[in-house]
């Protein structure tokens, strides 16, 4: 078998057997007496057993970019009605940058001979979930950062991060999406030296690396907070190779534990990041 076959059927048979624990634990949580995980609000319910939440801001004309980014989401229509045969047909091109709306930041984006977008591993992308609700802090102060300590208070509460889970950080901010400035704290186009909003400390970033976490999310424009200029949560997350994802949405709609998040990104060969569907699944 080709090597990057046998890679494939290697992450293929991991992510299929994660998740093959986790529907069990599932199943086993609903026969438990009292067992209860809150309804996700707009969610779509599967099997009568399961439930989706989308995760992504949609892609358009309101999307919100970097301010420093040449450009913006952009749909050209092609062709919209009969054709010359008689039958329907739409088509239409589009045009983004990789960092922007939903997206994933892949560990090349801030650290040098780390994985580009179509070669980070599934089992990253495709992993059990805890949510951190950093909500009331982030309320407090829009230059709110998660520290070591939050994620400890978290664990206290709720138990050990396991290796392998994706992290999320719950600020409230998608409430201000598609505002501009309300979400970004400033909307001058071409200078981004007048952005507050929640974020990470590196300490926080470097204990996620310790605990050996899949990725990191979060609900804003980027997991370093507004005012950073040195990036420091990316370059020590991506420097261990884990990749983020910006610009989440409804985390309020998902328990503290207990949903798995499938993060999956347009597979761009040689990317820094690329436009990210990400959905959680609640038992």
């Amino acid at each position: 078998m080709h090597a990057s076959a046998a890679r494939a059927v290697r992450s293929s048979a991991g992510v299929a057997l994660a998740l093959g624990f986790w529907l069990a634990g599932c199943a086993a949580a609903r026969e438990a007496p009292g067992a209860r995980v809150p309804a996700a609000a707009g969610a779509l319910a599967v099997s009568g057993a399961r439930t989706l939440v989308d995760l992504s801001h949609p892609f358009d004309a309101q999307t919100i970019y970097w301010p420093t980014s040449p450009s913006s989401f952009q749909l050209t229509r092609l062709h919209f009605g009969p054709t010359e045969a008689g039958f329907f047909y739409a088509s239409n091109a589009l045009c983004t940058p990789e960092h922007g709306g939903t997206h994933l930041d892949a560990p090349i984006h801030f650290a040098e001979g780390r994985a580009t977008t179509e070669a980070i591993a599934l089992e990253r992308l495709v992993a059990p979930a805890v949510v951190i609700d950093f909500s009331r802090q982030a309320a407090q102060d829009r230059d709110a950062l998660l520290a070591e300590a939050d994620i400890e208070a978290f664990e206290g509460a709720h138990g050990a991060i396991e290796a392998g889970t994706i992290v999320l950080v719950r600020t409230g901010w998608s409430r201000r999406w598609p505002d501009k400035r309300a979400y970004l704290g400033d909307d001058t186009a071409g200078d981004a030296s007048g952005l507050h909003f929640p974020g990470l400390s590196a300490g926080a970033a470097e204990a996620l690396v310790l605990r050996r976490v899949a990725a990191v999310g979060i609900d804003t424009a980027s997991i370093d907070h507004g005012p950073s200029k040195d990036f420091r949560a990316h370059r020590v997350l991506m420097g261990a190779d884990i990749p983020a994802f910006e610009n989440l949405t409804s985390l309020e709609s998902l328990p503290d534990r207990g949903a798995f998040v499938v993060a999956l990104p347009m597979k761009i060969a040689g990317g820094s990041g690329g436009p990210l569907r990400a959905v959680a699944i609640l038992p």
